[in-house]
């Protein structure tokens, strides 16, 4: 583990050194492994709102949604071959997408075609309802429950 006082550093060649260090340090980033970039892009960014951010498919591809950056690592990426044999498989971490109206973004995407992997689960917190990507990685839909006199959570 890296020592508090000690920070881990990624170059990268970019035109305006500024605007690049901004977007790596306000954004909290992911890796999903996943079998086929293209197909995870598009499903990030057809079905759950996110935006392309760079992409060097087959290998890579980034997609952003708010402040998450979410790494799409094919077979053939670095973040991939450094994955030992034994941890390849899709695990039940998963990313978690806030959203305004649970039914009806399940609604949204039935529609669509997608299926999901719970029934809707409630909780003291709010509701949720868990699908995966074309990969099998899991990704929850969380509605938050309201209580009286707290804010509001924006969605990206």
């Amino acid at each position: 583990m890296t020592a508090p006082d000690q920070y881990a550093s990624v170059r990268y060649l970019v035109d305006d050194v500024q605007t690049a260090v901004d977007f790596y340090t306000t954004h909290a980033s992911v890796r999903y492994l996943v079998d086929d970039v293209q197909t995870a892009v598009d499903f990030y960014t057809t079905h759950l709102g996110f935006t392309l951010n760079t992409s060097a498919a087959p290998a890579f591809a980034d997609v952003v949604r708010g402040p998450l950056r979410l790494l799409l690592s094919g077979p053939a990426s670095s973040g991939a071959r450094a994955t030992p044999d034994d941890a390849t498989t899709a695990g039940r971490n998963r990313i978690h997408l806030i959203v305004d109206d649970l039914d009806g973004e399940i609604d949204r995407l039935r529609s669509t075609g997608l299926s999901f992997r719970s029934d809707v689960v409630t909780g003291p917190g709010g509701r949720q309802v868990l699908l995966t990507d074309p990969a099998g990685n899991l990704i929850e839909l969380f509605q938050p429950a309201h209580r009286p006199g707290a804010p509001t959570p924006a969605t990206p």
